[in-house]
């Protein structure tokens, strides 16, 4: 099997879990689970829940284990997408190529569908995680979601990035903001996946974190060139927004070229983070390549 046919194998697995533990649109209150399933159905990558499935790959890991860390950290990231769509954060109208939450149905359904996958994932975790992952393990996962979650890391990150607006950022503010709002979440993926591992060896942990770390700013860098380069349609969401409303990005700050070069410095700091996991961390250097070199 090619690399790629795992990954989609890890995509449709994801997709198949997340269905296990959504509501049905029949099911009360309708329009609110109907918002929730359009929100998670709605063309999503699944790169982070892929990133777990690799992660928990690396280290031999049976998928069956991964399953609810994966669902969970998609219904985390789903969330964030509607609440940074709305009004009051970006105001987006688009998000992969389809109207957001809050224009397909409305503001306040927005906000609830966001509340209602915030607390979906920890249900999930607190229900679906599998019996052979130790108790202890199965509380710093929940501990590991909650913190990438909040102030000390996603939220925390999108209010630092709604307080510098029109600001100038040097470049250690910039990696702090992303490493909070758009990081977190990867090295969550990652991070939730090993403590799956029934023992896991904290220099292994330490590998994989960096390898985490590297990517999720190497992934915001690429956004904010593709936010530049690219056009509305490939991206699926309003291309040019961030230079419209004056945020401080990676080209703005270092030039378009030294932006690229740390993108590629980062890329290549991961994988060389990979290198103790040999053969079984092909899947984790497909999705760092695809990082850097996507185009939407």
């Amino acid at each position: 099997m090619s690399i790629s046919e795992q990954i989609t194998l890890w995509t449709q697995r994801s997709d198949a879990t997340l269905e296990h533990w959504l509501p049905t649109e029949h099911t009360a209150p309708e329009r609110l689970h109907e918002a929730m399933r359009y929100s998670i159905f709605n063309g999503g990558k699944r790169i982070r829940p892929v990133l777990a499935y690799a992660a928990g790959y690396a280290l031999n890991i049976d998928n069956k284990l991964v399953d609810a860390p994966a669902a969970a950290i998609e219904f985390i990231h789903a969330y964030s997408l509607v609440h940074d769509d709305l009004p009051a954060m970006d105001d987006d109208d688009l998000r992969r190529g389809k109207p957001t939450c809050h224009k397909a149905y409305d503001e306040a359904t927005a906000i609830l569908v966001g509340d209602a996958l915030q607390t979906l994932a920890f249900h999930v975790l607190a229900h679906g995680l599998h019996e052979e992952i130790p108790a202890s393990q199965g509380l710093e996962i929940i501990d590991t979601l909650a913190v990438a979650s909040g102030s000390r890391g996603m939220a925390g990150g999108q209010a630092i990035d709604l307080a510098s607006v029109g600001k100038s950022l040097n470049i250690a503010e910039l990696e702090n903001m992303h490493i909070h709002k758009t990081g977190a979440l990867i090295r969550a993926s990652v991070k939730m996946a090993a403590l799956c591992a029934p023992q896991i060896e904290k220099a292994a942990l330490k590998k994989l974190d960096h390898y985490a770390k590297c990517i999720g700013l190497a992934f915001q860098i690429q956004d904010d060139i593709l936010d530049i380069e690219s056009d509305t349609v490939t991206l699926g969401k309003p291309q040019g927004s961030d230079v419209e409303q004056n945020k401080p990005t990676y080209p703005a700050l270092l030039g378009m070229d030294q932006a690229r070069a740390m993108a590629q410095e980062l890329y290549d700091d991961a994988l060389d983070s990979l290198t103790p996991f040999a053969d079984r961390s092909e899947p984790l250097r497909w999705l760092a390549d695809y990082i850097i070199n996507r185009q939407a």
